[in-house]
């Protein structure tokens, strides 16, 4: 939750704003998974270390908070959710670009519908997501049950590939119902990384970042006709399969910087990151170079997540 106000002389401004071009290449790719094999997943939810409230001493559901499944087999078919499908491209790219790339498939039968480009994004397939966040908690909710239109969404995006390895990176905004209120993360995100030669999952990590704050809760009270709210953090709320070494000092045939990717992620959710943000000094330089008005924006919480 978000409350935003007018005021004078504070640390972040803007002067201009923009859509930055999301860094695509030509050649494409396919991602497929074998639907025989199976993968482990270890689930970790580590004791909530601090609240602005300590709601996570006094509230029950939050000081007993944890993982509903330490491990668990899953088919590898669950991980498919993460891939690119007609309609999560459709999503990705705009109705236009769908519409051309029907046409395209028409003259072309031999073209893949799922092919995708380094940079590019899709939405990832609910139900199988689903079916891995109760691993960490029984009643996870895509659907976020306070939203401001920025909230709800579950992308992912080619970073990288090669001929024997591609790597997927995701954001996911998802919360748990609690029997007398709800835990919000600040964001889930995470990464799938594909072997090519035998269509298995290598990698697969999906978790909550650190921050100072990286969690959100509302409490109900009086038969949840009034709530409250606190914030905090915990050190870890994540799912682990397999070993990260694989992308490590790896050389790839296309890809862009984990950053470029977590950017291009971050801007189907929030408006905010579609604005050029600059520094108060660069801000007062231009604004006496460019004769125009500085606008000040004031926020009591970040703008790139779900944490207040």
């Amino acid at each position: 939750m978000k409350t935003f106000g007018i005021g004078c002389l504070i640390s972040v401004l803007f002067l201009q704003y923009g859509f930055a071009n999301e860094t695509s290449t030509p050649n494409s790719v396919a991602l497929t998974l074998d639907s025989d094999a199976n993968v482990v997943v270890k689930g970790f939810i580590a004791p909530i270390a601090y609240t602005q409230s300590n709601f996570h001493v006094a509230w029950e559901s939050l000081a007993n908070l944890r993982v509903a499944e330490p491990e668990k087999q899953y088919p590898t078919a669950i991980f498919r959710a993460f891939l690119p499908t007609e309609a999560g491209l459709r999503r990705g790219r705009g109705e236009g670009f769908f519409q051309r790339l029907q046409k395209l498939l028409r003259e072309n039968p031999t073209s893949r519908g799922n092919s995708v480009s380094v940079g590019e994004v899709w939405q990832i397939e609910r139900s199988g997501l689903l079916a891995l966040l109760k691993q960490l908690h029984p009643n996870p909710h895509l659907d976020m049950h306070i939203n401001w239109g920025d909230s709800r969404g579950t992308w992912a995006c080619l970073r990288a590939y090669n001929a024997e390895i591609a790597h997927i990176v995701f954001r996911v905004h998802a919360e748990f119902r609690l029997a007398d209120g709800w835990f919000t993360p600040s964001l889930f995100t995470g990464h799938l990384v594909i072997n090519r030669t035998d269509e298995k999952v290598a990698f697969f990590q999906m978790y909550v970042p650190q921050g100072t704050l990286n969690f959100d809760v509302n409490r109900y009270h009086n038969d949840r006709s009034i709530f409250t709210t606190d914030a905090g953090f915990c050190p870890q709320i994540e799912l682990r399969a397999g070993t990260e070494a694989i992308i490590q000092d790896t050389q790839f045939s296309e890809a862009i910087p984990l950053a470029e990717a977590e950017r291009i992620l971050i801007r189907r959710f929030y408006k905010s990151q579609q604005i050029n943000w600059v520094s108060v000094d660069a801000a007062l330089e231009m604004a006496r170079s460019e004769q125009k008005p500085i606008h000040i924006v004031s926020t009591d919480g970040p703008l790139t997540d779900e944490a207040c």
